[in-house]
């Protein structure tokens, strides 16, 4: 009776530490799958990265390693093997300290990490139209949270389309991209061209037409209104982990228990 009880527990770690890895192998799967999606799509529209670093290839690099440590964790669940159960636990124990490091840096260095986001932002702000990539997200970024620019909407000034000058040959001179545009809720047809010459006008002015708050502004409302939310997510992710690191010791120990009493046994 004890033994059946024994298997029917180490049935039920090997499979819940098998499920959990398949679930992450699936994710990974999907972002491998995105990332080259997305890397192909850009290649043949043959636009430039203008961010230090391609969220395209992001995505593939991030998941690639998720991919190879739930393998790790998937194959040495099924196959009893203790050295991939082990690297598996090892890594994944790495990945813990590094991913809390993080979050402690993040939190003692707040005002390095808000200028350094600040400075990347302001940058995807004068590389606005050189990828469309980029112009994509500012705009999503902008309707999302109802802002304009960085600090606020005369930033666009920064942008060579944007920029408030005489000497400015473009047609949206001295204006802001349709994304900062406020839209009434019976509007149907999008006025693309609501964003011109914007800057030119003061700020209680141009509130009546576009959002004059700056995004990083409004991001940081965001987090501070979602910090439960946010921080009950992370501290999910970090447990979840943990458990599979408990899975896998768990049936490590199992499997050494089971060959220890074997060579008893034979002995």
């Amino acid at each position: 009776m004890f033994l059946t009880d024994t298997m029917r527990g180490y049935r039920g770690v090997k499979y819940t530490l098998f499920f959990f890895c398949y679930c992450f192998w699936v994710v990974s799967a999907i972002l491998i799958a995105v990332g080259i999606y997305a890397k192909v799509a850009k290649e043949k529209a043959d636009v430039v990265d203008t961010l230090t670093v391609d969220p395209a290839l992001l995505l593939i690099v991030v998941g690639l390693l998720m991919f190879l440590i739930t393998f790790l964790g998937c194959f040495g669940a099924l196959r009893n093997a203790t050295c991939l159960l082990k690297m598996f636990l090892s890594i994944l124990a790495v990945v813990l300290v590094l991913q809390v490091a993080a979050g402690a840096v993040t939190y003692v260095l707040t005002d390095l990490v808000m200028e350094r986001t600040e400075m990347l932002m302001m940058k995807a702000v004068v590389r606005y139209r050189e990828d469309r990539d980029l112009e994509n997200a500012i705009d999503f970024v902008q309707k999302k949270f109802q802002c304009c620019g960085v600090e606020n909407y005369k930033d666009w000034s920064r942008n060579v389309y944007f920029e408030c000058s005489e000497s400015n040959p473009s047609l949206e001179v001295c204006g802001v991209p349709f994304s900062c545009c406020v839209h009434l809720q019976n509007q149907t047809v999008l006025n693309t061209m609501c964003g011109y010459g914007m800057q030119q006008q003061q700020e209680a002015a141009a509130r009546q037409h576009i959002f004059t708050a700056g995004c990083l502004q409004r991001i940081v409302l965001w987090a501070q209104k979602n910090l439960l939310l946010v921080a009950g997510l992370t501290a999910g992710l970090l447990l979840l982990e943990v458990c599979m690191m408990g899975l896998a010791a768990a049936q490590a120990a199992w499997i050494h228990r089971v060959r220890r009493r074997q060579k008893v046994s034979e002995g």
